[in-house]
């Protein structure tokens, strides 16, 4: 297989073309794994990556694409879409995958990449077996282990289907909820996919966004410019598509909860959710989450409404199926392998161990301060 390596995504209509019918051929499809996606995060993160793009050919056919990039801070070689994207992969057609990566690691050998961290790789994918495979021909020792389970709701089919959707209609909780947000103004609920739609809502779920995570002590990933660049570019990558779908739940008209996500290949993906403070007793991201399952049911085209990363309790209360996800390293130095080795064993064990992580925590806490 020839390997072709672009240092940036290359906006050709061919390319485009080639690079969603391979992102259509793994094993399970994601919008993730698009043209679009790439040329977003590069787009929005071009300053902080360097896009390391291999293109496997056979001939002139296009049968696999690894978008890479080397951090601008420590070099160390990721998935291009490692800290925007749910799923990350190699693509290929599944029974290729072997003969595609053996010719990436060639070439990531080549260039004197050292450590190669693969975060968010699904756990099923043809990738994993076939990175055990080829590393050790080429210099690489692979360790891999379990990152995020994310929660899905498998939508089944016929009277599954339907069952779900009654349960979900019926709860008493759900219709309180609403009862009382009606008594404020009309609840109504709606989906942008227009690039200009979205693009005048994106602000205030941004701010919104920010307020929120505020509120709990936490920095929001949308008080950085270059993330709320990267949605803005999303919307304008996908315009037309009707994949990109920011949805809103309103009261009197106004946006209250939010939840900038999309449509691909049978999957709905709860993104990137936030509400107004203001209406937290009235539960409107749960609201706004279930309106979304109840419409996927009437949509025979979808399957399943993905809840994404994260294991936050309401996910699993509505997940009925779960994928997943490993974070893979790969590295040519003995010692590094060995620290990524100890460094989760010891993690694990802390875990086991409630008492002990807390006070190692506040050890480190206590470093900290005396550092500063």
């Amino acid at each position: 297989m020839r390997i072709e390596l672009h240092h940036e995504i290359p906006e050709t209509s061919e390319l485009r073309r080639q690079w969603n019918e391979i992102a259509l051929k793994t094993e399970q499809p994601q919008v993730f794994y698009t043209y679009e996606w790439a040329r977003a995060v590069q787009a929005a993160y071009q300053p902080f990556l360097e896009p390391l793009l291999f293109l496997g050919y056979e001939r002139e056919n296009l049968l696999g694409i690894a978008s890479l990039a080397r951090s601008a801070a420590d070099k160390e070689v990721r998935f291009l879409a490692a800290t925007t994207a749910d799923y990350c992969d190699f693509l290929s057609p599944p029974e290729l995958r072997g003969v595609f990566l053996d010719a990436v690691l060639f070439e990531l050998k080549t260039c004197s990449a050292k450590s190669i961290t693969l975060a968010n790789l699904p756990a099923d994918s043809a990738s994993v077996e076939a990175l055990r495979r080829s590393a050790g021909k080429h210099g690489f020792r692979v360790f891999s282990r379990p990152a995020y389970l994310c929660a899905q709701v498998e939508l089944g089919i016929g009277e599954p289907r339907q069952a779900l959707k009654g349960a979900l209609v019926g709860k008493k909780k759900l219709r309180r909820y609403l009862r009382e947000m009606e008594k404020i103004g009309p609840v109504t609920f709606s989906h942008l996919q227009s690039q200009e739609e979205i693009q005048e809502a994106l602000p205030e779920f941004a701010n919104a966004h920010v307020a929120r995570f505020a509120e709990t002590g936490r920095t929001s990933s949308l008080s950085t410019p270059e993330r709320r660049s990267f949605l803005e570019q999303l919307a304008r990558q996908f315009d037309g598509k009707q994949t990109v779908t920011l949805s809103l739940l309103n009261i009197q008209g106004r946006p209250v909860a939010w939840n900038f996500g999309f449509q691909f290949y049978g999957s709905w993906f709860w993104y990137q959710p936030t509400f107004d403070s203001k209406y937290e007793e009235h539960s409107p991201g749960h609201c706004l989450l279930s309106r979304i399952v109840v419409e996927a049911c009437d949509r025979n085209e979808i399957d399943r409404v993905d809840l994404g990363l994260g294991a936050e309790g309401y996910k699993e209360r509505f997940g009925n199926a779960a994928r997943q996800t490993l974070h893979v390293t790969i590295s040519r130095s003995v010692g590094q392998h060995l620290k990524e080795i100890v460094r989760y064993r010891a993690t694990n064990s802390l875990k086991r161990s409630p008492k002990i992580e807390s006070l190692v925590r506040q050890l480190l806490d206590s470093f900290r301060k005396k550092r500063h």
